[in-house]
């Protein structure tokens, strides 16, 4: 959908675009559409809603720039977040369109989210690990907070010898970043993410591909961590550049490594605990949210491990 709204001034006009059409860019990223300045006014294009929802908020934005000859920081950020149900919440909250903690783990992970500058979140499947990281990225990148999301997790467990798999680069890897792609889905219409992809909003890539990276006024999500190397966590921490957020999620329980390789997720947790910036959530079974037969089997296989560890300690020794 097109739609142009008429401005005719060209001092509005360019302060509704902000310097170096910074107010622009923090628009597009808000609504997932395209805004080009177009005869002395404004063309948007973008899915019907998307168009609707920021048509109204420009609406907003101009008057006050008629009426202020100025558009602040602020002034858009309070403009944003007024504009419609899907808009990302304030400092603090722990929802964003429409979600929400549902256990009080996950409230917990929530306001680490909002508030940390880097989060690990170690618990088992189905405790929203991933989709409360990718919830609050989308939420910060409409605010304006960040200005792309970079979603990562290890290919082929841990050595990511991706040469010796079929096809071209984007078929190696998808089955590995699939899970990623899921959870935007969830939250963005399918063409919304297509156009982030494709204008480099949102980057999703296997974890060897941060190597050597600086990434500035992101925010970066690696999921899967527990089937890191120690030396592969280390190079993904140190990937984060200034104004930049990163989630580390992963379930230990699941552990796919070689046997007698350290887990890079277990030992980070265990070197970070205490570090100031940073937050260790420890999510249970009581967290988890997904349909109720997975608690029961994630209860289930815990039991079993346990009988099995006491089989082990009840052995003679040598026997």
């Amino acid at each position: 959908m097109e739609q142009v709204i008429s401005i005719g001034d060209v001092d509005v006009l360019r302060a509704l675009f902000g310097p170096g059409d910074r107010h622009a860019r923090r628009i597009r990223r808000r609504f997932g559409i395209d805004l080009v300045a177009r005869d002395g006014g404004v063309k948007l294009v973008g899915e019907e809603e998307a168009v609707g929802e920021a048509a109204q908020a420009l609406q907003q934005a101009i008057y006050v720039c008629r009426r202020d000859r100025h558009l602040s920081e602020e002034a858009l950020r309070k403009i944003l977040d007024a504009s419609g149900e899907d808009g990302p919440p304030s400092r603090g909250q722990s929802s964003w369109r429409g979600i929400a903690g549902r256990s009080k783990g996950q409230e917990d992970y929530l306001k680490a989210l909002h508030r940390q500058t880097i989060t690990v979140a170690i618990g088992p499947a189905g405790t929203g690990k991933t989709y409360l990281a990718a919830a609050t990225a989308v939420s910060m990148l409409r605010q304006g907070d960040v200005r792309k999301i970079v979603l990562c997790r290890p290919a082929v467990e841990a050595d990511e010898h991706l040469g010796f798999l079929p096809g071209d680069f984007q078929q190696k890897v998808n089955p590995y970043l699939r899970p990623l792609y899921d959870a935007l889905f969830s939250l963005l219409d399918v063409n919304q993410v297509r156009r982030y992809i494709d204008s480099d909003i949102i980057e999703i890539a296997p974890l060897a591909y941060m190597r050597g990276r600086t990434l500035e006024r992101a925010y970066i999500i690696l999921d899967e961590a527990q089937n890191t190397t120690p030396r592969q966590m280390k190079m993904f921490l140190t990937r984060m550049g200034r104004q930049s957020r990163i989630v580390v999620t992963g379930d230990v329980t699941q552990i796919d490594l070689p046997s007698g390789q350290a887990s890079g997720l277990i030992e980070a947790a265990g070197i970070l605990q205490g570090v100031e910036g940073i937050s260790i959530i420890q999510l249970t079974r009581a967290d988890i949210v997904r349909h109720p037969l997975v608690q029961r089997i994630v209860d289930a296989y815990e039991r079993n491990d346990a009988t099995d560890s006491r089989t082990e300690d009840s052995r003679p020794p040598g026997g």
